[in-house]
């Protein structure tokens, strides 16, 4: 690698890594995505590997807030659920937590459309259980996610003007998916139910038609080699702001691979739907809370056992993603696409 493709080594002993895009085609057509990742991708596997002291030290601190989280999580006056081995926390459900959040934090996509049936049907929790639980995990493990992804150089979020381009798709997103975040708390308790195995239905196909699409299209034209068309995200955010506002769950398979139709990056994507599902989820949160407040109970029974999983996975994935190199790694997100519509049948059919 020439002088003039790296960057020099970071005062804190970082590793080198390859000089970002300017940020345009050769062209000049279109804005590059990914430009943090693409030069991670450049790197060889032990400097992939390698993190800079501020982020061993950070992973640390970490590790410490993690132990102590869970320790006190266990104070708290919950109920305590059928299956229940040490104060609220279930076995199973532990494990599955860190399974589906491993999946979300490194495709963009699962936790809540794949995990949610299964505590519902499989497990038999109930949903006032079950939806809480999962938005307050969603919010933390996103948001935690989403920081490791930016830590890592899977993305590069911009908090001052001129935004990048990723930083532009989180605040479109987020915007759109946290109106569809109120409507399907409000349309809960205002008891306007709709039809839950038509769209259960619903969204199995449309991830699988998806994921079969885009396996197709990341093996004939891969979104990091194509034109990024930001407008396409306007309609992906928009249907999956109203796949939450039905309930029926859709949202990170929408997003994530509808980035990719987009062109985006396919690793700056999945950072992408993990922090703009993180601060949607979050927005869901406080009009739950909001609701509580009016006098509506609300069960948190499964969230020390989620948040004891997903909390793991939500630093080990982003890790992941960095050091598997795109070109393996752009098919792991149709292909666990896929993964979910075949989960989402046997739940609907077989179960």
């Amino acid at each position: 690698m020439s002088g003039s493709d790296t960057q020099s080594a970071q005062a804190d002993g970082g590793v080198s890594t390859p000089s970002a895009s300017t940020g345009t085609t050769s062209s000049g057509q279109s804005a590059v995505t990914g430009a943090a990742a693409r030069a991670i991708d450049e790197l060889p596997l032990a400097d992939r590997m390698s993190l800079k002291p501020k982020t061993l030290k950070r992973l640390g601190i970490l590790a410490g807030l993690y132990v102590v989280t869970i320790g006190a999580v266990t104070l708290l006056d919950l109920q305590t659920p059928e299956a229940a081995v040490f104060g609220s926390f279930v076995p199973a459900v532990i494990l599955l937590a860190f399974v589906f959040e491993t999946m979300d934090s490194a495709a963009g996509m699962g936790f809540g459309t794949a995990l949610s049936p299964v505590l519902l049907i499989v497990l038999g929790f109930d949903p006032l259980a079950v939806v809480p639980a999962l938005l307050v995990s969603e919010t933390i493990t996103g948001l935690l996610s989403g920081w490791m992804h930016n830590e890592f150089e899977n993305v590069r979020v911009s908090l001052s003007r001129p935004f990048n381009e990723e930083t532009k798709a989180i605040a479109l997103i987020t915007g759109i998916s946290a109106i569809g975040s109120v409507v399907a708390v409000l349309f809960s308790f205002l008891a306007i139910q709709f039809d839950k195995s038509v769209i259960s239905v619903y969204v199995m196909v449309l991830v699988l038609l998806m994921a079969v699409a885009a396996l197709f299209r990341e093996r004939l034209k891969p979104a990091a080699d194509a034109e990024y068309r930001p407008r396409m995200l306007v309609g992906f955010a928009a249907l999956a702001g109203f796949n939450k506002a039905i309930g029926g769950g859709g949202y990170g398979p929408v997003t994530t691979m509808g980035q990719l139709y987009a062109g985006m990056y396919e690793k700056a994507a999945s950072a992408i739907s993990s922090i703009s599902e993180g601060l949607a989820s979050f927005v869901g949160v406080i009009t739950y809370f909001g609701i509580t407040a009016a006098g509506v109970e609300l069960n948190f029974m499964l969230v020390p056992s989620l948040l004891a999983g997903s909390l793991l996975a939500a630093v080990f994935a982003p890790f992941s993603v960095r050091v598997i190199p795109n070109r393996i790694y752009k098919y792991v997100i149709p292909g666990y696409a896929l993964a979910i519509g075949v989960i989402l049948f046997v739940t609907n059919f077989l179960v």
